[in-house]
């Protein structure tokens, strides 16, 4: 590997419309100790990218910066001290931002192997959004047969959820667009459009005793009604706000509100357990655990990946040079799945 190669790298320069995205390109950076240079061969849109860009996601950086959540890829050089043998081996990496790029520097402790016969796109799928799903069912910690309620099941955490779900033996109810609804009863859900105002009563129709857990990543006034239908020792879990976007509100006041209402909910004496499921918890605290979990986790997703347990659920592909249109369709929302750039 030379320095005076170029990369191709994604810029958000500040709140822009997705046109106002920058494509730039800058040579080649190289790995520092404890870093990899990894080839991206696959990166995803999230819907962190799309707060990002109204610079409504807490903690990202200060503008300029490279967006990009996850990527799958090839490792192509790793920093001094670093181990040869990564070199040439295909891995995933939770990066938060720097993944829309075709070469991006990550901390070799975040790298992940990825089975090489797998499609880097499916793979990306199940990155970020593959461990969202698995560890929040299994904090959930249920049985199967029980019966759980997810909202926004065409999304990206969605889609994966609901067949983990599935897979564990779970009853799953879905909420989504009508026009999602034939792709959510082939991966067995029970579906429901989400605009009904009728929407509660159908889901005591379906589980007249209450719902035994709670999937929720938008944290809106629904929440309340979410809350109302867990059945006797439920579960509300609440892994997002979208509900926050366009509203005007500051996200972190909108976050500490919300925060408020689920511990108040804890106290009660019905027996309820609710939370936010926060992705990134530990890692500050606890670093070496927190990676050494996520790789696991990751590792178990990516092999039911493999199994064909998960069915990989790609809204579409596109070029990372065509990113601003990528972008205009994912917030579109108008295909189930997640919306994959291919360097």
């Amino acid at each position: 590997m030379t320095t005076d190669r170029m990369i191709t790298e994604v810029v958000l320069p500040g709140v822009v419309e997705p046109d106002g995205l920058q494509v730039n390109r800058r040579a080649m950076p190289v790995p520092a100790a404890g870093q990899a240079l990894v080839e991206v061969e696959a990166t995803g849109i999230s819907f962190a990218e799309q707060q990002m860009r109204h610079a409504l996601y807490p903690g990202q950086p200060k503008f300029p910066f490279v967006p990009g959540y996850d990527l799958v890829g090839t490792v192509r050089a790793v920093g001094p001290g670093g181990d040869d043998a990564l070199i040439g081996t295909r891995v995933a990496a939770v990066t938060k931002t720097g993944a829309w790029a075709t070469y991006a520097l990550v901390d070799i402790d975040a790298l992940a192997p990825v089975p090489a016969d797998l499609d880097p796109a499916a793979a990306e799928t199940v990155v970020v959004n593959g461990v969202t799903a698995w560890q929040m069912l299994r904090d959930a910690d249920l049985k199967a047969g029980q019966t759980i309620l997810v909202h926004g099941a065409n999304g990206g955490v969605g889609t994966v959820l609901v067949q983990l779900g599935r897979h564990l033996g779970l009853r799953v109810i879905g909420t989504a667009a009508a026009r999602h609804h034939a792709g959510l009863r082939e991966l067995g859900v029970e579906p429901l459009d989400y605009r009904d105002p009728e929407m509660a009563d159908r889901i005591r129709e379906l589980s007249p005793g209450g719902v035994d857990a709670v999937f929720d990543p938008v944290a809106g006034p629904g929440v309340r009604t979410s809350y109302r239908l867990l059945a006797p020792g439920g579960k509300l879990v609440v892994y997002g706000n979208a509900a926050a976007v366009g509203t005007g509100q500051s996200v972190v006041w909108v976050f500490v509100k919300l925060l408020a209402r689920l511990y108040t909910w804890n106290a009660l004496p019905n027996g309820h357990r609710v939370g936010f499921y926060k992705f990134w918890s530990g890692r500050r605290t606890r670093p070496t655990a927190f990676w050494r979990r996520l790789r696991t986790d990751l590792g178990i997703v990516l092999d039911l990946l493999r199994q064909g347990v998960i069915v990989p659920q790609i809204a579409a592909r596109y070029p990372l040079t065509e990113v601003s249109a990528a972008l205009v369709f994912a917030e579109a929302r108008s295909r189930p799945g997640k919306v994959v750039l291919e360097p």
